[in-house]
């Protein structure tokens, strides 16, 4: 008979897998976790290589790396040029190896110890972008989070991009095919999705590890404390790609940023560093990357050595007076998103300013 091979405990050809587990295992270990998806890289097999020379590609089509412009395809676009910009699939399946209770496909729910954490780890977007499938996985994760006994939670990302906003090439597929039933699925998709935001009554903490664009960093001035990398960059270029603002930000933004750099934000798609973001009022503090993971988690066990009803009481005489006004503009944003893609002026001029932007690339 042939001898079997000795098993190493190795599954999947995931080497990485034990030390990766001491990042995302229990609770008592979890300051080790590495929100910015970096650590545990080393001990990957060196057959599983990253290529650095395709250019990663946000939400909305653009190059992160040079300005230009480029549609989603089935291959990970990456920061060209920049080592720690690497969107780690293995450092995801990592996660999901280890979180046996794992009921979402394109997000991770962990319960920790007074706190709730949800991690986007998109399957099947690229760099954390979002569809309304994804969309409701998180408002399925906030209601069950505001139903149980945690005491706050705390929304990170998986990979090097924290969220590249609205996944336009899902978006354009499916526009493409039924204009009316489809712009209303996703506006109001995306309304619900931002109405969760408003209507969650524990403090929401956001760790931001790297770019937030579009849709993920509009929704950030409904969150209650930003945390964020030196690496961490903003930008929410609507105009720029014939879309009206989403997330309320027509509203928050000029509030905290003022309406000056608001309006450059929005309609020229001016980027935010990490620094700006913090001066102007839109992010908490800024922490070093090595060592973010370790400032966010002793602080987010810090609140929630605090109490519950505390934290929601004090969140509520913050925010209850901000709620019905943010609700109004969040249905007033998705019902102009509904008449733009319902529109065959508006939707052409997005598939012309896209396809314009393939071509020149």
């Amino acid at each position: 008979m042939p001898l079997k091979k000795p098993h190493n405990g190795l599954q999947n050809g995931d080497a990485g897998h034990e030390k990766e587990s001491r990042h995302f295992g229990n609770g008592s270990q979890q300051q080790n976790m590495d929100l910015n998806g970096h650590e545990g890289e080393h001990d990957l097999p060196s057959m599983l290589e990253v290529n650095n020379d395709v250019p990663v590609v946000n939400g909305i089509g653009s190059s992160l790396a040079n300005g230009g412009l480029n549609l989603h395809s089935t291959v990970k676009r990456k920061l060209d040029g920049e080592k720690d910009y690497v969107f780690d699939k293995r450092l995801r399946y990592s996660v999901r190896q280890n979180e046996s209770n794992c009921r979402f496909r394109d997000i991770v729910v962990r319960k920790e110890d007074g706190f709730t954490h949800i991690l986007l780890s998109s399957q099947t977007s690229d760099n954390n972008a979002l569809t309304p499938e994804i969309m409701k996985e998180v408002r399925r994760a906030l209601c069950n989070a505001s139903a149980d006994d945690s005491k706050l939670l705390l929304l990170s990302a998986v990979g090097s991009v924290f969220c590249s906003g609205l996944d336009y090439s899902y978006l354009i597929g499916r526009l493409s095919n039924d204009r009316r039933k489809e712009s209303t699925r996703i506006a109001e998709a995306i309304r619900d999705f931002v109405k969760a935001f408003i209507q969650f009554k524990k403090p929401i903490v956001v760790a931001i590890n790297g770019p937030a664009l579009g849709l993920g960093a509009s929704i950030l001035p409904l969150c209650d404390i930003v945390w964020a990398s030196e690496k961490a960059w903003f930008q929410t270029p609507y105009a720029t790609i014939r879309l009206t603002p989403a997330g309320c930000s027509s509203y928050t933004f000029p509030q905290i940023l003022g309406v000056a750099l608001a309006n450059e934000m929005l309609f020229c798609g001016r980027k935010l560093t990490a620094q700006e973001a913090c001066s102007r009022g839109l992010v908490s503090q800024v922490f070093w990357p090595t060592t973010f993971s370790q400032e966010v988690m002793l602080r987010v066990k810090e609140m929630a050595s605090c109490s519950a009803v505390v934290l929601e009481e004090s969140k509520c005489l913050v925010r209850s007076f901000l709620k019905s006004g943010l609700e109004d503009v969040n249905e007033k944003e998705c019902q102009m998103l509904k008449q733009l893609w319902s529109s065959s002026k508006g939707l052409d001029s997005l598939f012309s300013y896209l396809q314009d932007k393939i071509y020149e690339v």
